[in-house]
């Protein structure tokens, strides 16, 4: 693919590898005219891989590449164009989050290297530019084929694949891109992982754990008198007791009762149930005999 420009000054190397800078050298990055140009070149192999593949819109452009956390591999060859060079193609590679179905069907969460565009000028291709530019990558990336994901590859890229890396049994996926088998196994835990799967809705509890042991608590609890005290320190009239009122009947409210040592239990409040009943007695008879003295 011919320019109106030297493409040797932009690219020194016969496979420059842009990024977001979409510079190849320190030397484009300091002149916006060559960084003009370089998106000329970037935005032109787009709209051809578009067409080549009958996509609506190009997938690659010099702002979806400054935008994105991806990488381009430019080939060029330098003789064409009258001593100038031409760009021969593109392959556009970059990490992506996939949920992605294995051979049994089970959700897998990976993050492979993906595969996202690739085109080879249509009068250079079967002339060998488009393994020379995929083996590059591979050997940049140091990955595999097969431990790749491959975004709506074309029918030529599949069988581009079939014939140089034997990567013919994909794995079918919900989404557009294709794993191949071999692509889930010997991985890294922290590129593939199995998806958890959703909690079924339990039972609907009343209340939490916490609570329900406060409630088995209470209903372990002995009722008064015959409840121990806690601690020493604690009075007799506990908190959900209702407190004694001026002028109350002594015979609806139980008179205070010494609290006893803790070490001694509830077995001494048992003991002292008949002196409580005696001074109940006393106490009645002493208040009639104040009535009738009264009379």
């Amino acid at each position: 693919m011919d320019f109106p420009f030297d493409i040797n000054q932009l690219f020194s190397e016969r496979i420059s590898i842009l990024d977001q800078n979409l510079s190849a050298s320190r030397r484009s990055m300091e002149r916006p005219d060559l960084q003009a140009q370089i998106s000329a070149v970037i935005d032109e192999l787009g709209r051809a891989s578009a067409k080549a593949q009958q996509l609506a819109a190009p997938i690659t452009s010099a702002s979806k590449l400054q935008s994105q956390n991806h990488q381009l591999y430019l080939l060029k060859d330098r003789e064409s164009g009258g001593g100038r060079g031409a760009a021969v193609g593109f392959l556009k590679v970059g990490y992506k989050k996939l949920f992605l179905l294995d051979q049994h069907g089970v959700h897998i969460e990976a993050e492979p290297l993906c595969i996202l565009d690739f085109y080879i000028a249509d009068n250079l291709q079967r002339h060998g530019y488009g393994l020379e530019l995929f083996s590059f990558m591979l050997q940049h990336k140091n990955v595999e084929p097969v431990l790749m994901a491959y975004d709506r590859p074309s029918k030529k890229f599949l069988t581009f694949l079939a014939k140089h890396y034997c990567l013919m049994q994909s794995v079918p996926q919900v989404n557009n891109f294709v794993v191949f088998e071999g692509f889930f196994l010997n991985r890294s835990a922290v590129h593939l992982r199995r998806t958890p799967l959703k909690k079924p809705d339990g039972e609907i509890k009343p209340y939490s754990l916490v609570e329900r042991e406060v409630v088995h608590q209470e209903q372990r609890t002995l009722p008064w008198p015959f409840a121990a005290p806690q601690s020493p320190q604690r009075s007799v009239t506990s908190q959900c007791s209702h407190p004694v009122r001026v002028g109350s009947s002594p015979s609806r409210v139980p008179p205070p009762v010494a609290q006893s040592s803790p070490l001694r239990g509830s077995r001494d409040q048992i003991e002292q149930l008949p002196l409580i009943e005696r001074y109940r007695e006393r106490r009645s008879s002493s208040l009639s005999r104040s009535q009738l003295d009264f009379h």
